[in-house]
C-alpha cells in the first residue's frame, strides 16, 4: 500500500531517508541530502534507518543496502567470494523458503557477537606466537564446510527427479529435512562459540 507523500521523519523509530527519482537521498530528520557512503557509515555505527520512495512511500531499504554492498565490492575489498555469489544467485526462484536467509542471518549474528573477542584473541596469539591461529582457521573451515553441505543438500532436493520411481517417493523419504538442517547449523555455531570462549579462558589462565 502506497504511503502519502507527507510522512514523519521517523518510521517505527527509524530515521526516514527519502529517495527521489534522480537517485538523490534525503535525510528527513536532519533536513539534508546524504550519499550511499554516508549511509554505509551509519550502518557501521548501528544507526537504524529506512529508505522510502519519495513519491510512493515504497520501502527501498533492501535495494539501497544492496547498492552499498556493490559499491564496496568494486573498491577492491572483496568480502563476497565468486562461488558464494553464484550459489546465492542459483537459489533465486527456487522454493527454498527461509532456509538460506535464516542460515546467513544466524551466521552473521554469531560472527558479530564474537568479532571483538576473536580480534583480541588473534592479536594476543600473534604476540605470543602460539598455534591459536591454526585453531581459528580450522573453526572457519568447519563453518564453511557446513555451509557448502547445506547448499548442496538444498540444491539436490530442488533438482527435478530423473527417474520415474523417484516421482512416487514421498518427500519424507528423502534425507534432507530443513528443520533438522537448521538445528544442526545452530548447534555447529554454538560449538564454535563455546570453543572460542574456552580458548579465551585458557589464554587468561596462562598469563
Amino acid at each position: 500500500m502506497a504511503r502519502p507523500k507527507e510522512y514523519t521523519d521517523r518510521e517505527d523509530g527509524k530515521v526516514v531517508i527519502k529517495k527521489y527519482a534522480n537517485r538523490r537521498l534525503y535525510d528527513t530528520e536532519k533536513s539534508s541530502y546524504v550519499t550511499l557512503q554516508d549511509l554505509a557509515e551509519r550502518v557501521k555505527l548501528n544507526e537504524d534507518f529506512v529508505v522510502l520512495d519519495a513519491k510512493t512511500g515504497e520501502d527501498l531499504t533492501r535495494s539501497v543496502l544492496t547498492q552499498i554492498i556493490v559499491e564496496e565490492e568494486t573498491k577492491g575489498e572483496n568480502l563476497l567470494p565468486v562461488d558464494f555469489l553464484k550459489q546465492i544467485i542459483g537459489f533465486y526462484g527456487e522454493n527454498v523458503g527461509n532456509i538460506v536467509p535464516q542460515y546467513l542471518e544466524h551466521s552473521m549474528n554469531v560472527f558479530k557477537e564474537n568479532q571483538d573477542r576473536m580480534s583480541q584473541y588473534m592479536n594476543e596469539a600473534l604476540s605470543k606466537q602460539t598455534n591459536a591461529l591454526s585453531t581459528l582457521e580450522d573453526m572457519s573451515k568447519a563453518n564453511m564446510e557446513l555451509f557448502e553441505k547445506t547448499m548442496q543438500n538444498t540444491a539436490s532436493m530442488m533438482q527435478p527427479f530423473s527417474r520415474d520411481e523417484d516421482k512416487t517417493k514421498p518427500m519424507s523419504s528423502f534425507p534432507f529435512d530443513p528443520a533438522s538442517q537448521m538445528k544442526a547449523m545452530q548447534e555447529q555455531m554454538q560449538v564454535m562459540q563455546k570453543t572460542l570462549s574456552e580458548m579465551m579462558k585458557t589464554d587468561k589462565k596462562d598469563k
